[in-house]
C-alpha cells in the first residue's frame, strides 16, 4: 500500500522553522563520508509544469477513474497514469515505507547513538539517513530507479514525500542535508524529462530555485494559514489536499481563485471505501 500522509502537527513547524534557520546559516561539513555533493544545476526546459487552477484529485490511496472537471491527479509509483491528464507520481524519497525496511541496507536507516533506528512515529516509517554525501548519493540511486519508472509509465511529475524528514530526525540531520538531498533527485528527474515537486516543508519553500523544484503539493496548508507562503514561493502552481471541513473553507476564501485545491479524507480513500470524501467546494 502507498504511504497515507498525515498532516504534520502545528507544533512541528514552529521547531522545524528555528532549525531549518540555524542549518542554513551554518552549512557544517558532513560527517565522515568526505566528497562534495553533485552540485550541476538542474535545467528544467523541457519538463511539462501542472496547469495552474486546475481539477486536481489525489489518489496516493489507489487509483480510480478521475472525475469530471479533474485535470491533474497524483498517483502511487505503483499505479499507472490516468491517460490524457496531467500525472503526478508519488514515492517516499526520505523514509521507508514499514514493509520495505529490509530493502534497504541497515546503514542507509538513521539511527541515534545508542543504534536504534529513528521511526516517524506517525505511520512507522524508518527514516533514511541522509547526512552525509555518499549516504545521500546512495539513496538518491535507489530512489531514482523510482524516478526511472515513474517516467517510463508516462508520468509528467513526481512527488517525493517526507522532504521535512529531518524535523523529525532528533536533531541527527539538518535542513541542509535535505535541501542537498532532493538536488540529486531534482537532477535526475529533469534528466528524466519529468518536474518534480515540493511535499509540504513550508520553512523551505523559499529554497526552491536552490533545491531545483518546479511546483508545490501541500497537505492543509489552509488549516495551517501556509497556502499564501506557497503560492508566492511557487507562482500559484500549488495543488493543494486538505482534510477537513475548516481546512477546505479557509483555503478556498484566501486562494480559491488561484491553486489547485480538494477535501479528501485523510486515509485518500477509493471511492468504495466507507471513508472516501472528495469535494472541490
Amino acid at each position: 500500500m502507498p504511504a497515507k500522509r498525515d498532516p504534520r502537527a502545528g507544533f512541528l513547524r514552529a521547531v522545524a522553522a528555528l532549525v531549518t534557520l540555524a542549518a542554513l546559516a551554518s552549512c557544517t561539513s558532513d560527517g565522515d563520508d568526505k566528497g562534495p555533493d553533485d552540485t550541476t544545476k538542474p535545467s528544467p526546459t523541457a519538463v511539462r509544469l501542472p496547469p495552474v487552477h486546475a481539477g486536481f484529485d489525489y489518489q496516493i490511496g489507489g487509483p480510480y477513474p478521475p472525475p469530471s472537471g479533474v485535470r491533474v491527479v497524483a498517483r502511487d509509483r505503483g499505479a499507472d497514469p490516468a491517460r490524457g491528464l496531467y500525472n503526478i507520481c508519488y514515492v517516499n524519497a526520505f523514509q521507508a515505507q514499514p514493509g520495505e525496511r529490509d530493502d534497504w541496507p541497515d546503514d542507509l536507516l538513521l539511527r541515534d547513538k545508542k543504534g536504534k533506528v529513528v521511526i516517524d512515529a506517525d505511520w512507522d516509517e524508518p527514516l533514511l539517513d541522509i547526512g552525509t554525501p555518499g549516504k545521500r548519493k546512495r539513496v538518491a540511486a535507489r530512489v531514482d530507479q523510482w524516478i526511472d519508472g515513474c517516467a517510463d509509465k508516462g508520468y509528467d511529475a513526481v512527488e517525493p514525500d517526507n522532504y521535512d524528514s529531518y524535523s523529525r530526525s532528533r536533531g541527527l540531520l539538518s535542513a541542509d542535508d535535505a535541501l542537498s538531498f532532493i538536488k540529486l533527485l531534482s537532477a535526475h528527474a529533469h534528466a528524466r524529462g519529468l518536474a518534480i515537486a515540493q511535499k509540504n516543508t513550508v520553512e523551505l519553500a523559499g529554497q526552491r530555485s536552490r533545491a531545483g523544484l518546479d511546483f508545490a503539493v501541500v497537505e492543509e496548508c489552509g488549516a495551517y494559514d501556509e497556502c499564501g507562503e506557497y503560492a508566492d514561493a511557487f507562482d500559484d502552481r500549488v495543488v493543494v489536499v486538505e482534510y477537513t471541513d475548516s481546512g477546505m473553507k479557509k483555503a478556498l476564501a484566501g486562494f480559491g481563485d488561484r491553486l489547485s485545491i480538494v477535501r479528501r479524507d485523510v486515509q485518500v480513500s477509493t471511492p468504495d471505501s466507507a471513508d472516501y470524501v472528495r469535494r472541490t467546494r
